[in-house]
């Protein structure tokens, strides 16, 4: 290709993209021939451009532009979805694939922390117009996955929190973050949408400090702004690792709030301060995972969903087949080993048989609400002192785990 070719398809992506409403990003690996032009007949029928052009000459048409945070998306098979007049012409043509493929959505979100008018963050913003254009930017997606039948919508703060404290008012970000989040249930309802809402927790990167850092700070924001009842808990792994947690505490934690409602089945390595989002091959995490969904009879909304890549030196299309089968093995692998261990019923005694001082006497009173300071002090001076402690068998239980492995 000539210098004067790529010049002219440089300025040709610049200007359809400099008027167009709506823009869209596509990996089509494993898509035919056939199927791609079919799929682009179907996009120019309803008045949109579906092109494919190569990442270096696309990174130069978007260059100084308002889509310039879009270079981190272009890597691999990448294909351009630029709309005309109508915004959503995109997802009336998902919805007809959608009928025909049998395809459905689990869910969708709002990318609010790559584009530079989020530097500052979108809801917890110091600038009150890259909170109105977030606002703008989720009820456009909210509607689209409404539209295309989604279970789900799903929130992440990429950039909801801080880089430094000298310049932050945490309180009134706090409060524009839960406006925000209230906004998103009034129009939810408005529009009918059923699907779940759901917080994704991780600590930090790209700012410091996120404040859905882990599961306990969602939960104790959402009760903070009464959004209890409308949102539950997307979990991944790799955000519980750069939060200094096990993904089972995140996981139980999460449980005992009745607030676990989906996760991201992936993991990464402890020795690194970021997130990698590898397929997960541990079969000791995938039952660490499987033992509280079972407890809590297993998700109602959501499921066990990838959110991982191949490595960098994994490039083959036989490395992505391998990653998806040993992930999902791990996983039934770990359901099995999570579903035999609740038969044997061991593990599920030990733990009740430990705190069985709660079921009688002077626990049962207090779990009942019928002690108080004054009757435990009465109570515990008559007695004197308190009933010997027992073992908590850690090494015993680690092992009777491995039994199982």
């Amino acid at each position: 290709m000539s210098r004067t070719d790529k010049a002219s398809i440089v300025d040709g992506l610049s200007s359809r993209l400099e008027s167009a409403p709506f823009v869209a990003l596509a990996d089509y690996r494993g898509i035919s021939v056939e199927q791609v032009n079919a799929l682009r007949n179907k996009f120019r029928e309803a008045g949109m451009h579906y092109e494919v052009i190569k990442n270096k000459l696309a990174k130069r048409a978007i260059a100084g532009s308002d889509k310039e945070a879009m270079n981190d998306l272009l890597v691999g098979m990448t294909a351009w979805i630029i709309s005309g007049e109508d915004p959503i012409a995109a997802a009336k043509v998902l919805k007809a694939e959608q009928e025909r493929t049998g395809i459905k959505l689990l869910w969708g979100t709002a990318c609010l922390f790559a584009n530079p008018r989020y530097m500052h963050g979108a809801a917890t913003s110091c600038n009150a117009d890259a909170f109105a254009y977030a606002a703008a930017q989720v009820k456009k997606a909210i509607e689209v996955t409404h539209q295309l039948g989604g279970e789900g919508y799903t929130f992440w703060g990429g950039r909801e929190g801080y880089s430094t404290l000298w310049n932050t008012d945490i309180g009134r970000e706090l409060d524009h973050l839960g406006a925000f989040l209230q906004m998103a249930v009034d129009h939810k309802k408005k529009i009918g949408f059923k699907g779940q809402f759901y917080i994704e927790p991780k600590p930090k990167e790209p700012t410091k400090h996120q404040y859905d850092s882990d599961a306990a700070a969602c939960l104790n924001f959402l009760r903070q702004y009464n959004l209890m009842d409308h949102f539950k808990l997307n979990l991944e792994t790799n955000h519980a690792t750069l939060a200094g947690h096990e993904m089972q505490h995140e996981m139980e934690v999460a449980v005992a709030a009745g607030a676990l409602g989906s996760i991201d089945a992936n993991t990464g390595d402890p020795m690194l301060g970021w997130d990698t989002d590898q397929f997960p091959t541990s079969i000791y995490l995938t039952t660490e995972c499987m033992l509280p969904i079972l407890k809590m009879g297993g998700f109602s909304t959501g499921g066990v969903n990838f959110d991982a890549k191949v490595r960098r030196e994994s490039f083959e299309p036989e490395d992505l087949f391998h990653a998806h089968v040993g992930g999902m093995d791990a996983f039934a692998r770990g359901l099995r080993i999570a579903a035999a261990i609740r038969a044997d019923g061991r593990l599920e005694e030990f733990v009740k048989n430990r705190y069985r001082s709660w079921d009688s006497g002077i626990g049962k009173k207090i779990e009942s609400g019928k002690a108080s300071f004054k009757s435990l002090e009465t109570y515990i001076l008559k007695k004197g002192e308190v009933s010997k402690n027992e073992s908590g068998r850690q090494e015993f239980l680690e092992n009777l785990i491995n039994e199982f492995i």
